[in-house]
């Protein structure tokens, strides 16, 4: 049986994970609110401080429930917090969990900080938690989340047809992928690679 997330700091070189707590919304307001763009695909789309407080709080009640485990991102060298990213689906008797809820401020699109992001969180559900099976979806309609998945060396599964409701009413169709315990060593050299590649 696999091991519940717990408190603990995931550090790169690029990036440091790091509980997400309250603390973290009035950054979180500075470099990801109101970009629509950033926010696209989720399911809120917080405009100021105000409503990044109520998607910060709405984590750490997921995660109070057990049903959730959020990190900030922070930048190792500067200690800014460009965004969030969360275990999800957490199972540890079935061995699965998933890694999703994630945003990322635009000014570190194309970075290494989403590839160290996910070898953090890869390496450590697998590696120090024990989990068989880790998933990643996306909305549909979001190709460049769907290529950076599949870049990863993660295998699609398939597609959950009306899984959800967006934020503007229409139905989400949700494109599983998913990485296995041994095709991780596999995933994690070629994240390393890349990393290295800068």
């Amino acid at each position: 049986m696999a091991h519940r997330p717990s408190d603990v700091v995931l550090l790169g070189s690029v990036v440091r994970l790091e509980p997400l707590t309250a603390a973290h919304a009035a950054s979180l307001t500075q470099t990801t609110a109101a970009d629509e763009q950033v926010w696209r695909w989720l399911p809120t789309f917080p405009v100021d401080a105000d409503d990044m407080a109520a998607v910060v709080q709405t984590a750490l009640a997921d995660r109070a429930g057990g049903t959730r485990f959020p990190f900030a991102i922070a930048e190792t060298a500067s200690g800014r917090v460009v965004g969030s990213s969360s275990y999800l689906d957490i199972d540890p008797v079935n061995e699965h969990i998933e890694i999703g809820w994630t945003w990322l401020s635009r000014s570190v699109w194309r970075t290494a900080v989403n590839t160290e992001a996910k070898l953090l969180l890869l390496g450590h559900a697998f590696d120090t938690l024990g989990y068989e099976r880790v998933a990643l979806k996306t909305h549909h309609n979001n190709e460049r989340s769907q290529q950076a998945i599949a870049r990863l060396g993660a295998v699609r599964e398939g597609t959950l047809r009306h899984h959800m409701r967006h934020r503007d009413g229409t139905w989400r169709d949700s494109v599983y992928f998913s990485i296995l315990a041994e095709e991780w060593p596999r995933v994690r050299d070629r994240l390393e690679a890349r990393l290295a590649a800068g």
